[in-house]
């Protein structure tokens, strides 16, 4: 029928048109790294192509900052999974982070320094001071950051827990937050171990909470260092089987399904969906857990019993807040490693594994530099 021809020959069009979008979108797909070098040298972690052994240490242009920017000394810088998803050849890093090669050469977000130098619109902040939060290529001898991305840094905390701060523990206290945690409530973090889950545990605990940890075995001794109420070694016992209910629930995990987390759910519980399991989970695993989150986040729609989700966010108030946590002995990092700015690539690859505790930590040194 003429309908059907009319359909196929659409069709036929526009898959047409997508191929030659994707043919486009593929060879146009590129990044600076053959870019000359302009100004002052500095070194930098650098990745050209998808792929950990891919990374390298290069010679790279000293960034300038803009008129709202502020020019970091950079001490210290902490991984976080972001990092790794970057740089991993996958189909779903291709189409988020360049098809063909990694529009951003540069990683690192978590950053704490000196500020070396600052735009002509900056008047939070001024040479010598020294601030943590967030920036672009923080695994680098200098790093440029929104003012509004920073806060001074407590004096009496070192620059490497700082720097382990920010996207961590801004996710641990944002997802809190969602879950509405209030004194007295009982609270499950499963996943407990990792960069997230760290801050999580303790954050819950200084709210009042009474907080049950989910972990492997070799981990039960963190976790009740760091304040754990109790602890369940997920080798030896499923947390959704046991007769405990709890009030809110901050899944960094993501391997259970709906109706597992629901069965320890007290009635008006909220299950935070927090995560897919941080940079171990590869492939299949990390897709499996994706579609479970939203799965779960529609599905309780019907239930009084809530799944949310949520987006951490930039938030200066929220990095003065654990500041003044860890200033006052509330909140410990939990740093498992520090690593030389050269050694960055064994870091990150370290990471990839799925096994770091706590976070990893890169130094920059500047003892026997001008």
């Amino acid at each position: 029928m003429k309908w059907k021809r009319i359909l196929k020959r659409s069709a036929a069009a526009v898959l047409l048109v997508l191929f030659v979008w994707f043919q486009i979108a593929y060879w146009t797909s590129t990044n600076d790294c053959n870019a000359p070098i302009r100004g002052e040298v500095m070194k930098a972690i650098k990745v050209c192509e998808y792929g950990l052994d891919a990374l390298q240490l290069a010679d790279v242009t000293k960034p300038v900052p803009s008129d709202d920017q502020v020019l970091i000394k950079v001490r210290a810088a902490s991984l976080n999974s972001l990092d790794v998803f970057m740089i991993r050849d996958t189909w779903l890093g291709r189409l988020i982070f360049g098809l063909r090669k990694p529009k951003d050469t540069r990683l690192g977000r978590d950053v704490a320094g000196q500020v070396e130098a600052v735009g002509k619109n900056v008047t939070q902040f001024k040479p010598g001071d020294e601030v943590f939060g967030t920036c672009q290529g923080a695994l680098a001898e200098y790093a440029c950051a929104s003012e509004r991305a920073l806060v001074m840094k407590p004096p009496n905390v070192p620059f490497e827990e700082a720097a382990s701060v920010p996207l961590a523990g801004q996710t641990a206290l944002q997802g809190l937050r969602e879950g509405k945690i209030q004194r007295g409530q009982k609270v499950l973090i499963n996943g407990a171990t990792g960069g997230v889950g760290t801050f999580a545990a303790q954050i819950a605990k200084s709210f009042g909470a009474d907080v049950t940890a989910v972990c492997s075995t070799r981990n039960v001794d963190l976790v009740r260092s760091i304040g754990a109420d109790h602890v369940i070694d997920y080798t030896k016992e499923d947390f959704t089987k046991s007769d405990q209910r709890y009030d809110v629930i901050f899944d960094n995990v993501g391997n259970h399904s709906f109706a597992a987390r629901r069965r320890v759910l007290n009635p008006k519980g909220i299950c935070v969906l927090a995560g897919m399991g941080g940079a171990g989970a590869k492939g299949g695993e990390a897709m499996g857990r994706i579609v479970r989150i939203f799965t779960a986040r529609g599905l309780s729609s019907f239930t009084d019993q809530k799944f949310a989700q949520y987006v951490s966010k930039l938030s200066k108030p929220d990095l003065i807040m654990l500041g003044d946590l860890i200033q006052a002995g509330k909140l410990r990092p939990v740093i498992e490693r520090t690593y030389k700015l050269n050694d960055a690539p064994e870091a990150l690859r370290h990471l990839d594994g799925g096994h770091a505790r706590g976070k990893i930590v890169i130094t920059v040194e500047w003892d026997n530099k001008s």
